[in-house]
């Protein structure tokens, strides 16, 4: 078997700062101790380790935050069902980590190089350092990652080489049991697999002993592996208020990149995502994106959102983000050309559309339908845009009269010199007439002789005299 394990040793800071960047050095501390700070408070000589009031003198503009376990718990949650893109198979190594079994799945992604690959630059997209390393066990590689050795091994025979020269630190995070072997001289792997074995167990239990013996795979070491939900979720606490709806994009994308890893492990595709912001007393805006089609392109969810956050007042500051997609869908793709022609894409037009109602709002794109109806005003009708509808051709009667794009609201009296209709000069008709008496039946009938007409500018023109008094021609469409 092969495992990959995702270590992401900034967690604790992570979970609480990744959705916003700030020019502060940033910390997070647990019972007055710094556990976790990044490099601006690195390089300003903070520590893991020492106490806060220790690392704010050293740093005066150091942001302290608490230490939010339910928060790093969520978004460990959060990333196994983003990973679950690679493989099924995906189970939590706490603290901060995930351990992949990717035997099936080397063969799809060409390689643990590629798989590794996609696990760090995804982890980066979402706002987490991560730490790769993979083995043939999932404790094997678990502790390879969390040492820091980002080696991708697929050869039983040396994985006891390479944990034996891991730091014993890797065994327990149990600082008793890290100073009982610092004190015998155990400071590598090696030194504990050269002690005796009774006595390890004796001073300190058959449970380091099982850890190695699965670590070096003489052990089983079974996994429960992590059921993605069936709706997706995701909420990103903001370390700062955001007054302006457009700061707020670099978060959002952090979500929109989650979602997308989600929906490809489940291959499946959203017709439709909400986008809250939060505000004080737990208030919140919603912001909905539609989709033509379903979607899962971190890409274009990011443009769309782009479009209606810019339009966007907010009536509060913002403190946190949650993405919510519940209407997913079998997602099949999208075919694409064989040749590289310079071409559209199939799906061009669909997100055309999307992005116009995200500038514009739902009710302002909508598609048009024909109606079996002689009366030009009620030919043709508003509907739902779908997945599948055809791009439109001009329209034609059985006879073989064309008809115009652009109806008119409302038909547009015309002037009328010698008998000849006037639009910015007379008029030259073409083709016509095409007689219209319909709508007796609801009080709405008409009488008309339609024409298609040349104009002096030279453009196209549809127009109809009236057949009943006191007559008269009118203007009703114009051709494209």
């Amino acid at each position: 078997m092969q495992w990959i394990a995702l270590q992401l040793p900034n967690l604790p800071l992570e979970a609480l700062t990744r959705a916003l960047a700030t020019p502060e050095p940033q910390a997070v501390a647990e019972h007055h101790r710094i556990v976790a700070c990044d490099g601006k408070a690195l390089a300003r000589g903070v520590r893991p380790g020492m106490t806060a009031a220790a690392a704010t003198a050293l740093a005066p503009q150091l942001a302290v935050h608490r230490r939010n376990a339910a928060e790093e718990t969520e978004d460990l949650l959060g990333l196994a069902g983003w990973a679950a893109q690679f493989t099924p198979s995906v189970a939590l190594e706490l603290p901060g980590a995930l351990v992949l079994e990717v035997s099936e799945s080397l063969r799809l992604f060409r390689g643990l190089a590629r798989i590794a690959a996609g696990l760090r630059e995804g982890c980066a997209l979402m706002g987490f350092t991560a730490l790769v390393a993979a083995a043939p066990t999932p404790r094997g590689a678990a502790w390879l990652a969390r040492a820091g050795r980002e080696i991708l091994m697929d050869d039983p025979a040396q994985l006891e080489d390479a944990l034996a020269a891991l730091p014993v630190r890797v065994l327990a995070r149990d600082a008793d049991a890290l100073e009982a072997l610092a004190a015998i001289g155990a400071t590598r792997v090696a030194d504990v697999l050269n002690l005796p074995r009774a006595g390890l167990a004796r001073r300190f239990g058959q449970r380091l002993l099982d850890d190695l013996d699965r670590a070096l795979g003489r052990a089983p070491d079974p996994r429960t592996f992590f059921v993605p939900p069936a709706t997706f979720g995701a909420r990103l606490e903001l370390p700062a208020e955001v007054t302006q709806a457009e700061a707020l994009l670099f978060a959002a994308r952090r979500l929109f990149v989650q979602l997308e890893g989600f929906l490809a492990a489940r291959a499946g595709g959203v017709r439709r995502l909400v986008l809250r912001l939060f505000h004080r007393e737990a208030r919140f805006t919603e912001v909905p994106i539609g989709f033509v089609a379903p979607r899962r392109d971190a890409g274009h969810f990011t443009a769309l959102a782009r479009e209606r956050l810019a339009t966007l007042a907010l009536p509060d500051p913002v403190r946190a983000l949650a993405l919510a997609a519940d209407d997913i869908v079998p997602f099949a793709g999208e075919p694409l050309a064989l040749f590289a022609d310079g071409a559209h894409a199939p799906g061009d037009w669909q997100k055309l559309v999307e992005r116009l109602r995200a500038r514009l709002g739902a009710g302002a794109v909508h598609g048009v339908a024909v109606a079996a109806e002689h009366r030009p005003e009620y030919a043709s009708r508003a509907h739902e845009i779908a997945a599948d509808a055809k791009a439109p051709r001009a329209a034609t009667t059985g006879d073989g009269g064309l008809r115009p794009f652009w109806l008119l609201p409302a038909p547009r009296p015309l002037a009328e010199i010698d008998a000849v209709p006037h639009h910015g000069g007379p008029l030259r008709l073409l083709a016509g007439p095409e007689r219209i008496e319909s709508g007796w039946w609801d009080g709405m009938d008409v009488a008309r002789d339609y024409f298609v007409a040349q104009a002096p500018n030279r453009s196209l023109v549809w127009v109809y005299r009236e057949r009943r008094a006191p007559g008269g021609w009118f203007l009703h469409g114009l051709f494209a």
